[in-house]
């Protein structure tokens, strides 16, 4: 990825590392009796977490090509980049911030996350794009003028 690329994913480059701080960072012992915090609260934030990143990985990229318009490698490279950094997080709280647990279930749920925004942006922005083709197709057809050599029929 050149400079410019990156000059457009700087917010998902930021909302990474605030993940990976929010992920690592000592948490109070007792949570449990807040009101806030409930069992499973840590996954649906690691939902969260890695849904808002992919729909900003998502975005930088729009912004970079002007374009809706990408293939699947590209959806590849988010699920890939997230899936490692999902992963990585979870390495560094099995191997060097021991206080925090890695758990198979943290990586399952940012994945899900991530394919939550996959499946928005294909579903939203996708079929938009698709339907902003038919139009421009129709006008193109509507405004055709009769070339000299085509026969004029109706």
């Amino acid at each position: 990825m050149n400079s410019k690329a990156l000059k457009y994913q700087i917010w998902s480059i930021l909302w990474a590392l605030v993940i990976l701080v929010l992920c690592n960072m000592k948490m109070p012992a007792s949570t449990s009796g807040s009101g806030i915090f409930f069992e499973g609260f840590d996954k649906l934030v690691h939902l969260g977490f890695f849904f808002v990143l992919t729909i900003l990985l998502f975005y930088g990229r729009i912004n970079y090509s002007h374009s809706y318009s990408f293939g699947s490698l590209t959806i590849f490279k988010v699920i890939l980049i997230t899936a490692f950094l999902g992963a990585g997080i979870e390495f560094l709280q099995w191997k060097v911030f021991t206080y925090r647990s890695a758990e198979w279930w943290d990586f399952g749920c940012d994945m899900i996350g991530v394919f939550m925004g996959v499946f928005s942006f294909v579903l939203l922005h996708k079929s938009d794009y698709h339907k902003s083709l038919q139009r421009d197709a129709k006008s193109l057809v509507q405004d055709h003028k009769p070339l000299p050599h085509e026969k004029i029929t109706g």
